[in-house]
């Protein structure tokens, strides 16, 4: 007896152009807007989700019913998506990810196992390509520590008021602000983003449909072009793009009028701040809203009043899961020497076992042990740690983290360096 009797389990060739073969991988699309509970396709739809998922190279998994009454045999009761990308995993040090994206089950066919079965076969699949990490993001926050996933990193979602309260203490006034359509603005964002991404510890590539977004060349969960998208690039003394912001009015009803950053990118704090003056300073805006602000911030202690900054939400962003414990462990930073057995536990098996953990001037060497372990986790606890997005002590204080009170105090002064991991990339 099979294990999903009735299924059939396969990819879609994503470069198909014609006959049975394009019609599944449409259909697979339409599965996934369907999923979401997003637009059906038209031309202009279709052929934009062809071109950026065919740009990002991505294999499309799926589950297909052997025999249908009424529904499209070319449609999945399932899909699955999953590309290889880069993450910042501290200091100047990218790893190759594996990114994964439109999980979708139909809910005719939920609680059978068939998100287990894709997911697995990606993992193994990725694990076997050498990928030591994996990341997604997340719709639901129970479903995938249970495959080995743990929230990594946080973003903060935030008003600003933007009237006469605002005021920086010391405003940064070097280089040069230029207003720009999005689509002349995007060759710099991509400029800006690539060093952010060789620097900043969480950073991830960005999927190609960020080309559509940001420009405003097309809203994808309004089904148009966004003609209200404005763009503003800030230029070093060089000349040389080193921070940008993407934004929109939204509106002025009221006392409320409000400005929503779709995206602020910049290479340094002053950059930022000035970034900041800039939006703050516009005509006919009171407050500006924004869902991408880090856990660390500058501008709430440059500000001369911090109430002007309102965290109105603080969001898990990326899910982080070990695939390769020794590559993984060794490619990111360390603090204090030190030495430690850790022992992971994974129902799925690519972080499972114990390894010995050794720092020495802020390298790691990872090897397998079989002495006893001194600290405990799961694979989904060690996919939290893994970039610095929550520290040691409080995830043994959580009880998600066991071990000898000794090694627990050695393994945190290992283990949490800093800064705080900061991910934007949402897919």
């Amino acid at each position: 007896m099979t294990e999903h009797p009735g299924l059939t389990f396969a990819t879609v060739d994503v470069d198909a152009e014609e006959g049975p073969e394009h019609r599944r991988l449409v259909a697979w699309g339409e599965a996934v807007s369907r999923g979401f509970y997003q637009q059906r396709f038209d031309d202009q739809r279709r052929e934009l989700w062809l071109h950026h998922t065919r740009a990002d190279g991505a294999v499309l998994r799926g589950a297909w019913p052997a025999t249908t009454g009424l529904a499209d045999p070319d449609t999945p009761v399932a899909t699955y998506a999953s590309w290889a990308g880069r993450i910042n995993v501290g200091g100047d040090r990218l790893l190759d990810v594996d990114m994964i994206s439109d999980i979708t089950v139909a809910p005719t066919h939920r609680r059978r196992g068939l998100l287990r079965r894709l997911i697995t076969d990606d993992l193994r699949d990725a694990a076997a390509a050498g990928f030591p990490l994996a990341v997604l993001t997340v719709s639901e926050g129970t479903i995938y520590g249970r495959f080995g996933f743990g929230p990594a990193t946080r973003l903060r979602e935030v008003e600003v008021d933007v009237r006469h309260r605002f005021a920086l203490h010391s405003p940064p006034d070097e280089g040069t602000l230029e207003l720009v359509e999005p689509e002349v603005a995007w060759p710099s964002m991509q400029q800006v983003f690539a060093r952010h991404l060789e620097t900043v510890r969480g950073a991830l590539d960005r999927p190609s449909f960020y080309s559509m977004i940001l420009t405003g060349t097309y809203d994808w969960f309004e089904g148009h072009p966004d003609t209200k998208m404005r763009a503003v690039v800030h230029l070093d003394r060089d000349g040389r793009p080193d921070g940008y912001a993407v934004f929109k009015h939204i509106g002025w009803p009221d006392d409320r009028a409000t400005l929503e950053l779709r995206d602020l990118l910049a290479l340094s704090p002053d950059v930022d701040l000035r970034l900041w003056r800039f939006v703050a300073d516009l005509d006919l805006v009171h407050r500006v809203r924004w869902r991408r602000a880090p856990a660390e911030w500058p501008l709430e202690w440059a500000v001369t009043d911090p109430r002007v900054v309102t965290t109105t939400k603080v969001n898990d962003m990326l899910w982080l899961r070990v695939l390769d414990v020794p590559a993984a462990l060794q490619a990111r930073p360390w603090g204090a020497d030190g030495d430690v057995v850790v022992e992971v536990s994974d129902a799925l098996g690519h972080a499972d076992g114990r390894w010995r953990v050794t720092v020495r001037d802020g390298a790691a060497g990872v090897v397998p042990s079989t002495d006893e372990p001194g600290v405990r986790m799961t694979a989904d606890v060690l996919g939290s740690l893994y970039l610095g997005g929550v520290g040691v002590r409080t995830l043994h204080d959580a009880r998600r983290l066991g071990g000898s009170p000794a090694a627990v105090e050695t393994f945190t002064a290992m283990a949490d360096t800093g800064p705080a991991p900061y991910c934007t990339t949402g897919f």
